[in-house]
């Protein structure tokens, strides 16, 4: 099997050689877990045209590859696609660990047994879309600890409940309260540029779980830097450089969606300065501002 074979009828894909792709499978174990050297490859193809370019050279991909934590990768893998005995070892091996992390966010055993057991179906992946088992586990990279993106998708899990629970309380109390909840006027923010929402959005959703997760709980929640690297098990130093190179990044990507769409350079950069508050996601606001405006507790 060679990876110009593999990617024959993927042109996006970067190509990864067989020699590499034999190397890494051993190194990666992935064959006591059931996973077949053709699945191995498919998963780092699919990694691979995420962080790196359809023309990337031998290089980058070496060294994306390198970056990799193979083992974790292809235990989060495997354990999406059901097999026992990988799902055996990660409840083994991070059962506990999520129960502490649930209970250092929720602050309270039965919330914290409750919020941790929730997220195990998502993560075995008992329901199936399309024939394929939906399981969060494959959306795991590899980039990053294993144990870190768990803590990231449980503390996720945690805000949108928080949220849902929130508006499920205002607006009873409202309701309560007789308030009548009547239509809106035409809003005429909604006729700034459409290709502004349209490139935000795409560069939000190419963010790793745990980055969402950082730029929520700081721009949206308003958590410290402290706050978010408790949770997720780092120094309060990694999150402040995560957040600062996440907003820088995702500028880029949205200044650049904007010239894909149709925009000169100048106009492209003008738009981004457009209080885009008004579309009515804060978060858009605060991914254009230059990182020197940011504000860092």
């Amino acid at each position: 099997m060679s990876g110009s074979q593999e990617t024959a009828t993927r042109p996006a894909i970067p190509v990864i050689t067989e020699s590499v792709s034999t190397k890494l499978y051993r190194e990666a174990g992935a064959e006591k877990f059931g996973l077949t050297q053709h699945n191995f490859v498919i998963i780092l193809q699919e990694v691979a045209a995420k962080y790196l370019r359809a023309d990337a050279g031998p290089s980058e991909i070496l060294e994306l590859l390198a970056s990799l934590r193979l083992e974790e990768l292809v235990l989060a893998r495997a354990c999406a696609q059901g097999h026992e005995s990988a799902w055996e070892l990660f409840l083994n091996r991070y059962r506990e660990k999520l129960y502490g992390a649930a209970y250092s966010i929720a602050k309270e055993d039965s919330a914290a047994r409750d919020l941790a057991d929730s997220l195990y179906a998502d993560l075995y992946g008992t329901r199936t879309t399309d024939g394929r088992r939906a399981s969060k586990l494959n959306s795991y990279t590899g980039r990053g600890s294993l144990e870190g993106w768990l803590r990231a998708v449980l503390a996720q899990e945690y805000v949108n409940r928080y949220r849902h629970q929130h508006r499920l309380v205002s607006l009873d109390e409202q309701t309560e309260a007789g308030v009548q909840f009547e239509a809106g006027e035409p809003d005429p923010a909604q006729a700034l540029d459409a290709r502004i929402e349209e490139a935000t959005d795409q560069a939000l959703a190419s963010l790793s779980v745990e980055d969402k997760f950082i730029l929520a709980s700081y721009y949206l929640d308003g958590r410290t830097l402290a706050d978010i690297a408790h949770v997720l098990g780092v120094h309060e130093s990694t999150i402040s450089r995560k957040l600062e190179k996440i907003t820088s990044s995702a500028r880029k990507s949205i200044l650049a969606g904007l010239i894909k769409r149709g925009m000169s350079p100048k106009d492209a950069k003008q738009a981004m300065e457009v209080d885009v508050s008004e579309i009515s996601l804060d978060v858009r606001r605060r991914l254009m501002q230059e990182k020197g405006q940011q504000t860092v507790p």
